[in-house]
């Protein structure tokens, strides 16, 4: 079965924070998600960055994490065996046959591009209608909703495309 691979994980929970660094700068969009969001320059200037980059990391570190079962189709052949006899031990009649698939097909589909198929179509298929919904809900106008969500589905694009192909 395959492992998470920590440092593909970690790399890719620093893409939001430098996809947004660049994204929300005033010069690319940073200036229409404020006037679309109703952000000011007052309200920018109370915050506690050290809080928010640190909150922010360790719900990027948990997003990678789940990114690696979206993107890596090899991590659900273990769920399919759970319940058979001699799940978990290498030595057993199900561990061999593991060893032997993932032996024979435990690279297939593991590629950047892959990744970032999967990555985008996340962004489309679950961040949109999560975004789009609570913007509905709070009034929010369409820039709103496609600069945010423009942010995730690249965000999440490079994301899977980094964890697919970090082997």
């Amino acid at each position: 079965m395959i492992e998470l691979n920590w440092l593909a994980i970690l790399v890719a929970a620093l893409v939001p924070t430098v996809i947004g660094s660049i994204w929300y700068n005033p010069k690319v969009l940073g200036t229409t998600w404020m006037q679309a969001a109703g952000m000011t320059e007052e309200k920018m200037q109370g915050a506690n960055m050290g809080l928010i980059f640190g909150i922010s990391f360790v719900l990027s570190l948990m997003l990678a994490i789940a990114m690696n079962s979206v993107v890596i189709h090899q991590m659900h052949l273990g769920s399919i065996l759970l319940n058979e006899p001699g799940f978990g031990d290498p030595a057993s009649e199900v561990g061999k046959m593991m060893e032997e698939f993932m032996a024979q097909y435990g690279n297939n589909f593991r590629t950047f591009k892959h990744g970032a198929l999967h990555g985008a179509i996340a962004g489309f298929f679950i961040v949109l209608p999560v975004l789009g919904t609570n913007a509905l809900f709070e009034r929010k106008g369409f820039k709103y909703i496609a600069v945010n969500v423009g942010y995730w589905i690249v965000t999440l694009t490079l994301m899977g495309g980094i964890i697919c192909a970090w082997q």
